[in-house]
């Protein structure tokens, strides 16, 4: 069975470094996958994705020594056991706020009799090629369990939030964190009051032993968190990256010097 690097590296204290897709396309998840992140997090809370697209998109993830995740679309035992057995190896739940979701998140991520996962067929032995009795004996210990902590309520109680047994992680996004406490939405704040908070859960997290993860939108972003101890970090997703490429190679042409957009014929003769 193919362990989890991912878990590896974070166990280990090493960062982890990833990027998220939004398009429902195995394409370009496989183009991204060939670029050398860590990990891959299919959206499926925001990004228009259901489940078979996701498993085709975990595939063509699969081509490549990189770890197919999922963010699921709400905290429930269903679309935790739906997301593992199509194959990722560890989900993102978004917006937990109390003690009783991070509880649940961890039972549904493991069977029995350390939790509530049902045995079912799927994917999922595929994904990290093994057969299904390894499977089934290994997965307890390989799948990532992620707690999205993005609300002033959840910051307020992290200490109870992160105490909870078998949560490996926690990953915090800045624009609904903001959104939440009255600050305006951003990907990177610079108010002093987001970075209290950043620097609450990051203390909290050492305190417990859970991984502390960031969303960033940049790479000088990135490195700097990375520098702080973050060990999760996450940049961007791929719709950012297409069009932030498209927008600046646009804004680059020189229209002078005999080029002419590309609705104006050349001249004739």
């Amino acid at each position: 069975m193919t362990p989890n690097h991912v878990k590896r590296k974070l166990s280990a204290g090493t960062p982890s470094v990833g990027s998220w897709l939004n398009l429902g396309s195995p394409i370009s998840a496989e183009l991204i996958a060939a670029l050398g992140f860590d990990w891959l997090c299919v959206d499926m809370e925001h990004g228009q994705i259901d489940l078979s697209t996701m498993a085709a998109m975990f595939t063509a993830i699969g081509r490549y020594p990189v770890a197919p995740l999922a963010r699921i679309p709400e905290i429930s035992e269903g679309a935790i056991k739906r997301v593992l057995d199509a194959g990722a190896w560890g989900f993102v739940a978004p917006n937990v706020k109390s003690r009783a979701e991070v509880e649940l998140m961890v039972a549904a991520a493991r069977y029995p009799p350390a939790g509530v996962r049902s045995l079912g067929g799927g994917r999922h032995t595929l994904s990290f090629r093994a057969d299904a009795l390894t499977y089934f004996g290994r997965a307890n210990d390989e799948v990532l369990v992620v707690a999205q902590i993005e609300h002033v309520d959840a910051i307020a109680k992290i200490d109870d939030l992160l105490s909870v047994p078998g949560l490996d992680a926690c990953y915090t996004g800045p624009n609904d964190l903001c959104a939440s406490c009255g600050l305006p939405p951003a990907t990177e704040p610079a108010e002093p009051e987001f970075e209290a908070m950043m620097q609450t859960l990051l203390a909290a997290a050492r305190r417990h032993g859970v991984v502390p993860g960031i969303h960033c939108a940049t790479p000088e972003y990135a490195t700097r968190r990375l520098a702080e101890g973050w060990k999760l970090v996450g940049i961007a997703n791929e719709l950012r990256f297409m069009t932030g490429a498209v927008k600046a190679a646009r804004e680059a042409i020189d229209l002078g010097g005999g080029l002419r957009p590309p609705s104006e014929p050349p001249p004739e003769g």
